[in-house]
């Protein structure tokens, strides 16, 4: 199912009772926060919230906020348009049995083949719906436009207390490598520091950045293009760990089973979605950093003030319905954790393809995404657990994965709770623990030095001959299927 806009989406949030509409005057600086923190703290993730009259520096903004939209299992999954995210690996992995790949690289290549035969490439389109209003930005403000629409005019949320200002949360920031001309979409933080500037949060492992450096070396200024909201698969497809080559926004037009319309911008020589809510249009100049933070991370800490490229606006374009979604990270659980979680649940294919003994994984909300995961496996020789400790560390942004525990394939990993009581039960720190040093998550404050630290392993397998184990490795504790079946009847008689 693809949305034909976020109005759209939040329409059918509303009618599966799974939005909450707020009418009274809430203020974007540090209220709508708290009220979206509870609401994310709440069972199951709460209900998504739809502010209608938010308020910046005491005036109601003309443009609603969304908040918490995704920020449950059943709002992942209609955001993607399927009854269960699972439905999504499924097909994915009908993809990869197609023809069996003999390794990683042959699969992400079968599945990106895949991806092109069931659904067409993006197709440009004259116009859309997000340049129903045009802003274009006079830098000396010396045009005869009466009004520029600014960022100080939309209800762009401060999040937490000591935060450096107010952040730009879910931007889809599109940029295009100067040589390859390939995409990127990538959800990157942006600090607005005026009414024409903003931080761009790319850290030194993304490939904005990447694309930036490029630019760099050629003197050249970077277009770059921010959408806000449409077809929430944008978001989720700009936030997937999709591998180089994998274009973002081929990947919605798989999600959404339909290919996507791409308008050219105003003022910059980037495609984005015609449908998306807005579009801030601008560049980023060599050279010129400026102090970005401090900000309420993903953590659950704040992250210390760095220097950071800086955007500068030429354009502001919006639909006339248009609406400002946003998000907030934190202490979990918050709307990121599900995110992660689908992610996790959509790629699983891919993994078990590398790891044919792998049986599931997770990433704990407490693990705040690369702090900690859980993965079970069919134990077959010893020291397999640490073979897929160290293929996963190899593997994209799990090289971040700070802790990584591995259970036979018995545990259910979703269940922390098992998982730590198998970690405790079946461990010899000495024996069955690694460290290793490996690239660490530039917003990890943990590290003596950023982006360079260690990582540990552990093997709460049961041993096998072979790992220096001499004993006799005990029977965990289960009643019979005869037994548990009698009960059950038992109960159902005195209910």
């Amino acid at each position: 199912m693809a949305y034909r806009s976020y109005q759209n989406f939040l329409g059918a949030l509303e009618k599966a009772g799974e939005l909450r509409r707020i009418a009274v005057p809430v203020d974007t600086d540090l209220l709508i926060s708290e009220w979206a923190n509870r609401e994310m703290k709440s069972p199951d993730g709460g209900k998504a919230l739809l502010f209608e009259q938010p308020l910046v520096d005491g005036k109601v903004s003309e443009f609603p906020v969304a908040i918490n939209t995704m920020g449950s299992r059943r709002r992942i999954a209609m955001a993607l348009g399927r009854d269960s995210v699972d439905d999504i690996a499924q097909e994915i992995q009908l993809i990869l049995k197609a023809k069996p790949p003999t390794d990683l690289r042959e699969g992400w290549s079968l599945l990106k083949q895949g991806i092109h035969l069931l659904h067409a490439r993006p197709k440009n389109v004259k116009e859309g719906p997000c340049q129903e209003v045009v802003h274009k930005i006079d830098p000396n403000q010396t045009s005869n436009i009466e009004h520029q629409l600014s960022l100080f005019e939309l209800p762009i949320l401060k999040c937490w207390p000591q935060d450096g200002g107010r952040f730009i949360t879910l931007p889809n920031v599109h940029t295009r490598d100067p040589e390859s001309g390939a995409r990127n979409v990538g959800v990157y933080r942006m600090q607005v520091y005026d009414e024409q500037t903003t931080a761009m949060h790319w850290q030194v492992h993304k490939v904005g950045a990447r694309h930036g450096k490029r630019y760099y070396e050629r003197g050249e200024r970077m277009p770059v293009a921010v959408t806000l909201g449409g077809d929430p698969v944008y978001t989720f497809a700009a936030t997937a760990p999709l591998p180089d080559g994998l274009d973002e926004i081929l990947f919605a037009g798989f999600l959404r089973r339909k290919s996507v319309e791409m308008v050219r911008g105003k003022t910059v020589e980037i495609d984005v979605p015609a449908d998306v809510d807005f579009v801030l249009e601008g560049y980023v100049q060599p050279g010129e950093m400026r102090p970005e933070g401090p900000f309420g991370d993903h953590t659950g800490f704040y992250t210390a003030v760095e220097d950071y490229p800086v955007f500068h606006l030429t354009a502001i374009t919006h639909r006339k319905d248009a609406v400002y979604p946003t998000t907030i990270v934190g202490v979990p659980p918050m709307e990121d954790y599900y995110m992660g979680d689908a992610t996790v649940r959509i790629f699983l294919p891919v993994f078990k393809m590398n790891f044919p003994e792998l049986v599931n994984m997770t990433l704990p909300p407490e693990g705040v995404f690369h702090n900690l995961v859980f993965v079970s496996i069919r134990k077959q020789y010893p020291y397999q657990a640490f073979k897929v400790m160290h293929g996963l560390w190899g593997m994209g942004q799990m090289m971040f994965s700070k802790y990584i525990v591995v259970v036979d394939e018995d545990c259910d990993v979703h269940n922390t709770s098992e998982v730590l009581f198998r970690l405790c039960a079946n461990t010899d720190p000495e024996r069955d623990t690694t460290v290793i040093k490996n690239p660490s998550d530039s917003l990890d404050h943990a590290p003596s030095k950023q982006n360079i630290g260690s990582h540990m392993g552990f093997d709460a397998t049961r041993k096998l001959p072979g790992e220096n184990y001499n004993r006799t490795w005990p029977e965990l504790l289960k009643m019979t299927d005869e037994a548990q079946a009698l009960v059950d009847a038992l109960q159902k008689k005195t209910s």
